[in-house]
């Protein structure tokens, strides 16, 4: 679709179900790669970027059944999808298919622990600044792997031992960087460090709830890892990983963003399935605005990953302003920061939005200005 057309001022009314994070569906995916075993996801969004993995997987020698053969997998929202390695020589991903989004380069860890090399473009995804990969190298390199760029490539080798054994070996990996820790680098060590000789430690970790999702996945696979949602995380490696079923958590920014447009309409809208321990600054922040939420307190929300609770948003007076600075969770997240924008253009008084994680992330000024929003940078 080249446009989108946009009747306004009507209030957006109803229910809706909160489908699985993309986010973590992408890392979840690329794990399967740690296997021969099939590997078992429910609740996977129709999203093209599942759709673009799926196709690299498919690329990597896994074979990809969906809930619903022989239709179009995903063409009804949330699909069970259930991959297998069939082939387990593939070490090529292509840049035809990495180029189309950001995540590609999780495949990058679980091919170098579980068929000791790889060769991976560097990554496409969304225009917002530069979001260099030399943290995944650094995390890979400190577990002994050799890899080098070529022509737009990273190839990548896990070491030999003296027995002719070719694995990595854990290590102390540091994976802070100029904007905080790295949750696609933190996915792939995770990941390597799954398989890897010895225990990793990995500090700087990502705590975002798609890091701990990936981890619970892990350890149903039968990994040993200790300390998930913290910025210090413990792998002991494993010999091999085997066959596991896991649940998607729900997609938090798509939480987020169905609440900020229900404000913004004067809406009142329920939200069944919403992560309401994984939005706690965002919605903070959607209080102290204005916005009515009738939502259970973080700490009453269920803990396991396939049952949570309803929320409603229901319609505001007037919005007030708010200071929002983005932050690595759990502070706000920077995919709600132009939705937030969007609405505190709305309140009274005068709002101000500091970007911590991707400086660059302001493109949609321009365009709010030029709808009448007065914003200066």
């Amino acid at each position: 679709m080249d446009a989108f057309r946009i009747t306004g001022g009507r209030p957006l009314h109803g229910t809706a179900r909160i489908a699985g994070s993309k986010n973590a569906a992408l890392p979840l995916m690329a794990a399967a790669l740690l296997t021969d075993e099939p590997v078992t996801l429910h609740d996977t969004p129709h999203l093209s970027d599942i759709r673009n993995m799926t196709r690299l997987l498919e690329a990597l020698g896994l074979d990809a059944a969906h809930d619903a053969p022989g239709t179009d997998p995903l063409a009804n929202g949330s699909a069970t999808l259930r991959l297998t390695t069939v082939d387990p020589t593939p070490t090529l991903a292509h840049y035809d298919i990495v180029r189309t989004m950001r995540a590609g380069i999780c495949v990058l860890g679980p091919l170098l622990a579980r068929r000791g090399r790889a060769r991976v473009s560097m990554p496409g995804g969304c225009a917002i600044g530069d979001r260099p990969v030399d943290l995944h190298l650094r995390g890979l390199r400190a577990l002994g792997a050799d890899i080098t760029l070529d022509a737009g490539y990273i190839h990548a080798a896990a070491p030999t031992d003296s027995h002719g054994t070719t694995r990595l070996r854990g290590a102390h990996v540091f994976l802070g960087g100029p904007t905080g820790s790295t949750v696609l680098g933190t996915a792939n060590v995770l990941s390597a460090a799954t398989l890897a000789e010895g225990t990793t430690v990995i500090e700087s970790a990502a705590c975002e709830p798609e890091i701990v999702d990936l981890g619970r996945l892990l350890t149903a696979m039968g990994a040993q890892i200790e300390g998930l949602g913290s910025p210090c995380v413990t792998v002991h490696g494993v010999d091999a990983l085997h066959t596991a079923e896991h649940t998607v958590i729900p997609d938090r920014i798509e939480a987020g963003t169905y609440l900020i447009a229900a404000a913004i309409t004067s809406g009142h809208v329920t939200l069944e399935n919403f992560p309401t321990s994984m939005l706690t600054a965002a919605l903070d922040r959607l209080r102290r605005v204005g916005v009515t939420l009738d939502a259970p307190e973080p700490s009453a929300a269920p803990a396991s990953d396939a049952a949570h609770p309803t929320v409603t948003a229901r319609p505001a007076r007037r919005f007030n302003a708010c200071q929002v600075v983005t932050q690595p969770h759990p502070g706000f997240p920077t995919d709600l920061q132009a939705q937030l924008m969007a609405l505190l253009c709305l309140a009274d008084g005068n709002s101000t939005v500091t970007e911590k994680i991707f400086p660059d992330r302001f493109l949609h000024v321009a365009e709010l200005t030029r709808m009448g929003a007065d914003i200066q940078r």
